[in-house]
């Protein structure tokens, strides 16, 4: 005979309890994101792009200040979000009794720590020998928290299907948490590099090329297509994901990033356009939806603007494979990078965030779905304007394209902005509050 193990049921008012602990952990993570993303995150990328426009040459500003910008955006503002959403998830995936609460808030004070000390340090240099291995350091271990506790967990239910198998978007969510962890752990390595033997704290272009590929496509696309496999067939409507596709998707993804850190440009391009058609396919976005989508709580134009979040991956994936081809290809790199960045990324975070964020905040409903479709609109006209000065003006194309660059900057930021309100407002209104 067996003993018994089981905890007694909870009560109603224990569980109320654990989940607004919950939920306001993962607003402070939340708003923590936003800052970041206002301040340090596109404030200062504003600034860069008037400077390189006034000046006419994208080397005008200091790539210490361009590498500080990228890093408060896709750590600072992206990776926040997903450690917080990670943590609030936890117990509700896995069905457990509590989670030990000093896991998400040390594991948000070393990585906020972190992220605000790395860009301090590429914006104003001071004792940056030190200071750069610090924040890299405090980044890895904010992460080896979460993954502590994302593993120290089986999954029972959600994420696995009849049969005790793992879902395939589970695995997408894997590949993006190596992509993490590995991008942490050549982030920690670059850093104590540049302290012992670099002449400055930006890291040398090659090489932060190549780290970037990594930082995107190794690290956030997985991500994103993990959570388009769990959520947009319900929300769009869509058709049963395709599996084995998707998995076949991020075997080739992960190739493509393996040959950009071994310095074949253009075979990792071909590999990462063909992951990227390849999700895209088993995502089945393209196709006939066999439900209307759900869009309760938010702009009708929801469906329409996750579907342009895909297309931007594609070209992103595109001027990629063509900057590996020409001689001279900054402008062309600047616009792929931007096109996935702002074009593919931002866009899905505007879109599905402000579909699921209010939910899991307190079970709020969105505070403007007027709102989000003009951030969603501006981020749109911003991000054409960028993508396509780039690579006219940059490469000599067209050179009044330069004047395009600030009208960009301004577009993104009105956007930037607009998105940040409507969540704040959001969470400080009541729960269940009626939309505008």
């Amino acid at each position: 005979m067996t003993k018994q193990n089981s905890r007694p049921p909870e009560t109603p008012e224990v569980t109320a309890a654990r989940e607004n602990q919950l939920s306001r952990m993962l607003i402070v993570y939340i708003t923590t994101g936003l800052a970041f993303l206002l301040l340090p995150g596109t404030f200062l990328g504003v600034w860069n792009l008037v400077v390189i426009s006034s000046q006419r040459a994208p080397g005008s500003v200091s790539d210490a200040w361009v590498q500080a910008h990228g890093h408060a955006q896709i750590f600072g503002w992206i990776g926040t979000f997903i450690l917080g959403i990670g943590f609030h998830s936890i117990p509700k995936m896995r069905r457990l009794n509590r989670l030990a609460l000093w896991a998400p808030w040390t594991s948000w004070a070393l990585w906020t720590s972190g992220v605000a000390l790395r860009w301090l340090t590429g914006v104003y240099q001071w004792q940056w020998r030190i200071m750069l291995p610090v924040s890299a350091g405090l980044e890895l271990l904010a992460f080896l928290i979460f993954f502590r506790i994302v593993s120290a967990h089986r999954p029972q239910d959600s994420g696995k299907t009849e049969s005790g198998k793992l879902e395939e978007w589970v695995f997408a969510v894997i590949a993006g948490c190596v992509g993490l962890l590995l991008t942490l752990v050549v982030n920690l390595g670059a850093t104590l590099f540049l302290a012992f033997r670099g002449a400055s704290p930006d890291l040398p272009f090659d090489f932060d090329q190549r780290f970037l590929v990594l930082q995107t496509w190794g690290f956030l696309v997985p991500f994103v297509w993990g959570f388009s496999a769990k959520w947009l067939s319900v929300f769009l409507g869509l058709p049963p994901l395709r599996g084995r596709i998707l998995l076949t998707a991020i075997s080739v993804n992960s190739a493509g990033v393996i040959l950009a850190l071994s310095g074949w440009p253009t075979a990792a391009g071909l590999l990462l356009l063909g992951g990227m058609i390849a999700a895209t396919g088993a995502l089945r976005l393209f196709e006939r939806p066999q439900r209307a989508a759900k869009t309760k709580g938010v702009h009708t134009s929801f469906p329409f603007f996750v579907r342009l979040a895909y297309v931007w991956l594609s070209v992103a994936a595109t001027l990629g494979i063509w900057a590996a081809l020409a001689v001279e290809a900054r402008g062309i790199l600047g616009a792929s990078r931007h096109a996935l960045t702002v074009g593919f990324l931002a866009t899905m975070v505007f879109s599905v965030g402000q579909r699921i964020l209010p939910a899991f905040g307190g079970m709020r409903i969105l505070f403007s779905n007027k709102l989000m479709f003009l951030a969603l609109l501006l981020l749109t006209i911003g991000c054409f304007l960028r993508v396509s000065s780039e690579v006219l003006a940059y490469q000599d194309i067209f050179r009044a394209a330069w004047a395009w660059l600030p009208v960009s900057a301004v577009c993104e930021m009105a956007a930037v902005t607009l998105f940040a309100l409507n969540l704040l407002v959001t969470f400080a209104r009541p729960r269940q509050a009626e939309p505008m």
